[in-house]
């Protein structure tokens, strides 16, 4: 078993831990009415938009998502970083730029420079991953963030285990193109999926908020692509289905989902004879020099 599989399959456990963590209200993170910006790489960047969008839904404060290596000079009230490795250089110079304006690093590895920049560090060590490819880290941090907005299911770690245990849609390996289709928070989730179909299996993926993909996007769409919704299917799929794709939609909460998508990208990767364990011309964290 690839070390990415298994760190997939302990995703209901560490968020059991993430979600309890959330809910003790965790010094250093935003208070209602907060203004917000959040900030990420990759994966991280990914959770950041899903967890801002989250927060405003919530009505709990204007809150924005950039790459760490886009903040923009405005006044915010506080400052959200998400990074596994803690080394990542784009999020330490952010951090690092911040002034006087609160900062909070949620970690998987306290042991690292992100601890001396940031105000606050709250570390998930036990969602650290020895693979390249993020997956338990990302999700847990997410699980954290949406118990302490109090926008987290009851029983979310139980769909975790019910989109471990569901067949992958049949077919879905042998598409040549993956679409992933999002709404809102999902738009996040949408991105990361296409992301790990990327990174893993070197996958021709993509992801659009759905409404958006009627919009020129679906011109790519026939027999031999998957279209995978993570939200917005509701005006959409008659549309889809006449491109002949393959369609995928759960009634799981879309982060839940996001698990199945996780495993498609390893088998996928497996299917086209790929380590996912070592994707290409990438490592687990981006230190520039």
């Amino acid at each position: 078993m690839t070390y990415v599989l298994r760190e997939i399959a302990d995703q209901p456990a560490c968020w059991r831990r993430a979600l309890d963590l959330g809910a003790a209200n965790p010094a250093g993170l935003p208070e209602a009415g907060e203004r917000v910006a959040v900030i990420g790489c990759g994966t991280s960047l990914y959770m950041a938009q899903a967890y801002a969008a989250l927060r405003e839904r919530s009505g709990q404060g204007e809150t924005d998502a950039f790459p760490a290596s886009e903040l923009p000079a405005r006044r915010y009230d506080r400052l959200v970083a998400i990074t596994r490795s803690g080394t990542t250089t784009e999020v330490l110079r952010a951090l690092g730029a911040a002034g006087d304006v609160p900062t909070v690093a949620i970690t998987a590895d306290p042991e690292t420079p992100v601890t001396g920049l940031a105000g606050t560090v709250i570390a998930l060590e036990f969602a650290d991953e020895r693979s390249v490819v993020q997956t338990r880290f990302a999700t847990s941090g997410l699980a954290l963030l949406r118990a302490h907005l109090g926008e987290a299911p009851a029983d979310l770690a139980v769909q975790a285990e019910t989109a471990l245990a569901t067949p992958l849609p049949e077919g879905a390996v042998s598409r040549r193109q993956f679409t992933f289709l999002g709404g809102g928070w999902t738009n996040g989730l949408a991105r990361e999926a296409a992301l790990k179909l990327r990174e893993a299996a070197l996958a021709w993926s993509e992801a659009y908020p759905a409404m958006e993909y009627r919009h020129g996007p679906i011109s790519i769409a026939d027999e031999n692509s998957l279209v995978w919704f993570f939200g917005g299917e509701e005006e959409l799929l008659d549309d889809v289905a006449r491109t002949g794709a393959l369609i995928t939609v759960t009634a799981l909460d879309p982060m839940a989902d996001l698990i199945r998508a996780q495993r498609l990208a390893v088998e996928l990767a497996r299917s086209r004879g790929l380590d996912p364990d070592n994707p290409r011309n990438l490592t687990r964290s981006v230190i520039l020099r």
